[in-house]
């Protein structure tokens, strides 16, 4: 196989206008760009994102714009190798830190892309699917899937903060992406599913004959369980880093179509370093401290913080005390596509 190809300029100027003319292009000068020999060379770059630089970032825009104004009071998290207001983090992840102060509402809406949120801080926040109040408590990973109406809201007396994880670069690639706006969802009088049905891990209510189930059954994770699981597990894993996915109790697939979503526990003075991994992905540091290299990139993070990786990026994260982080993929999607893949260092 040619290893060096023609190029544009190699081509007569009168032939280049011609073919300008008529709306067409040579591939040859441009196959390297779009299929490199042996492994893709992603735009994205290692991100990292220090929450104690963001907070009071956060806090001055809940001064400074209501939430009236903002719809969504989002400060984005722009991935390095794409700039400044790059609505992506990866390829194929956007992520945003959110704000709702006390006594605020965001209203409802519908839309295309699929959504979850990480909450980050505060007490009070809640965010209603389809009719279900889901309380926001540190930790908890809560579902907003494309075309489920939502709209959040705050009864706390202090700042909520989530970390948004969207696939909207997909949606927006595709130019399938857009909302609906509503007026405020009536609030069902019961707890949210992971309370009462989904209470306990592999119980699941009777299936009734004749009776289908939600696609989405339980929206809300919260953190207390998930955490005292990777301990317990932590306990009997002969020095592995404990690892949770999160699932659909009804199916066992990922909670949604194009995302995934990894609980982690590294304890202190242990080392993760898994293979080269063809899926992007965004860690989000629930507690703990340590050190993160990504590719060359060395970044110490702590409690709160978010740092991202490009795809078949070298992984190497160090535990400084025992650390939980919530990992967002896009192997979901690979693996609908047929080419997630992951390769030995």
């Amino acid at each position: 196989m040619s290893e060096q190809l023609g190029t544009l300029e190699e081509l007569p100027e009168d032939y280049r206008a011609d073919m300008t003319a008529a709306g067409v292009a040579p591939l040859w000068p441009m196959m390297r760009n779009v299929l490199p020999h042996g492994a893709p060379n992603p735009v994205t770059r290692p991100g990292f994102w220090s929450y104690a630089a963001i907070r009071p970032l956060l806090q001055r825009a809940g001064e400074l714009t209501p939430v009236e104004k903002a719809e969504r009071r989002v400060l984005v998290l722009s991935d390095p190798g794409r700039g400044a207001g790059a609505m992506q983090a990866t390829a194929s992840i956007y992520l945003g830190l959110q704000l709702l102060l006390p006594g605020e509402t965001a209203p409802a809406h519908v839309h295309t892309p699929s959504a979850v949120r990480i909450v980050v801080e505060g007490k009070g926040g809640y965010t209603v699917v389809d009719g279900e109040k889901l309380p926001m408590e540190e930790g908890d990973l809560v579902l907003t899937p494309g075309g489920e109406w939502h709209d959040h809201g705050h009864e706390g007396s202090e700042p909520v903060v989530w970390l948004d994880a969207l696939d909207l670069p997909l949606f927006v690639y595709l130019e399938g992406s857009y909302a609906t706006e509503g007026p405020l969802q009536a609030q069902r009088n019961r707890p949210d599913a992971s309370q009462v049905e989904y209470l306990s891990s592999g119980l699941a209510p009777t299936r009734k004959h004749g009776a289908g189930t939600r696609r989405y059954p339980m929206m809300r994770y919260p953190w207390t369980r998930t955490e005292a699981v990777l301990n317990e597990m932590a306990a009997y894993t002969d020095g592995d880093v404990a690892e949770l996915d999160y699932v659909n109790p009804e199916t066992g697939a990922d909670v949604l179509p194009t995302m995934g979503f990894t609980a982690m526990r590294i304890g202190a003075g242990q080392v993760d370093n898994p293979p080269l991994r063809s899926s992007s992905a965004a860690f989000h540091v629930v507690k703990g401290r340590g050190t993160a290299r990504i590719n060359f990139q060395t970044i110490e993070f702590g409690p709160k913080d978010t740092f991202t990786a490009p795809v078949f990026a070298d992984i190497r994260i160090a535990a400084a005390d025992d650390t939980y982080l919530v990992r967002v993929h896009d192997r979901p999607l690979q693996d609908k596509l047929g080419y997630y893949e992951e390769r030995a260092k």
